[in-house]
């Protein structure tokens, strides 16, 4: 009905802009956003199947919720995500929920779909931003990466690569071979530049040093640390815990250890509020692309 999801998506809205403030702002989503609308959207799905006599709400509301988990331990678990934006994901899922009699093409599919799309522009123009504002340790970190003997080694065969290509495509007349071969060759070179920017980036822009008292659940630790022998953290952990934290604090305090090294990462809610907003107004981009 018109008024659920009036009501579902006003909810979402008010929320995604609230986390995108404070992901922009703090780089973390308050963990009582993002329980607080799990709770709402089953509760609320709930709510209208009583009202509406009518299960499909709450079991598309969990439907939502579980395609979302799944696709929120993904990515969280591939290092893509922090715990704020997976939980997000996954309130969003609730919220919305999954039509699983997929009569039509069901929202929460082109949702997920725009925000694949969005994410990875977005992701993109981040990146530049963050290369543009700290442009001269991104340059020399990109100097430094260039010049090393693999990336240079590659870049050779890569260049062999691109002339071979380019002699095999004046000799083949047939456009069907010429046409897929030149671009399967753009695609690897830009695939590896840009792997090479990203890098460049995350290196120059996306590391800095911290006191323990400023570090919160979930940060990424860049380095293990180590005190009297014992490792306390470090990057195969998945988020640093609070009791971590208090750990670190503690021996911060003993004078035993000095400032943390943490990698920052993109803060990727406003590009779930772009991506909603796009799939309100214009549904299923790639559906709009390709038509």
């Amino acid at each position: 009905m018109a008024a659920v999801f009036f009501i579902t998506s006003a909810i979402i809205l008010v929320g995604l802009f609230i986390g995108s403030y404070t992901d922009i702002k703090t780089r973390e989503v308050p963990d009582w956003l993002n329980y607080g609308l799990i709770v709402i959207g089953i509760a609320l799905n709930l709510l209208f199947s009583i009202i509406y006599w009518n299960l499909d709400y709450i079991i598309n509301s969990i439907a939502g919720f579980i395609v979302f988990l799944l696709l929120a331990l993904l990515m969280f678990y591939a290092g893509q995500w922090g715990g704020g934006d997976s939980k997000m994901i996954m309130a969003l899922g609730a919220l919305i929920g999954l039509d699983v009699t997929f009569k039509k093409f069901p929202f929460l599919m082109a949702f997920l779909i725009n925000i694949l799309l969005v994410g990875a522009v977005y992701g993109l123009l981040w990146s530049i931003f963050l290369a543009f504002r700290n442009r001269k340790k991104f340059l020399s970190e990109l100097k430094k990466s260039l010049a090393k003997k693999k990336i240079i080694l590659i870049r050779r065969w890569l260049l062999i690569l691109s002339l071979a290509a380019v002699v095999v495509a004046l000799i083949v007349k047939d456009l069907a071979i010429r046409i897929p071969l030149l671009g399967l060759v753009l695609v690897i070179i830009t695939t590896f530049y840009l792997w090479i920017f990203i890098k460049a980036i995350e290196k120059a822009c996306m590391f800095k040093y911290v006191r323990p008292m400023q570090l919160t659940e979930g940060d990424w630790i860049a380095e293990d640390i180590v005190v009297g022998g014992k490792r306390i953290c470090g990057p195969k952990d998945l988020g640093i815990e609070k009791k971590q934290i208090n750990l670190l604090v503690k021996l911060y305090k003993q004078n035993k250890l000095k400032e943390i090294l943490i990698k920052e990462g993109i803060p990727f809610v406003p590009s779930f509020l772009i991506a909603f907003i796009f799939s309100l107004v214009y549904g299923n981009l790639l559906f709009l692309f390709l038509s």
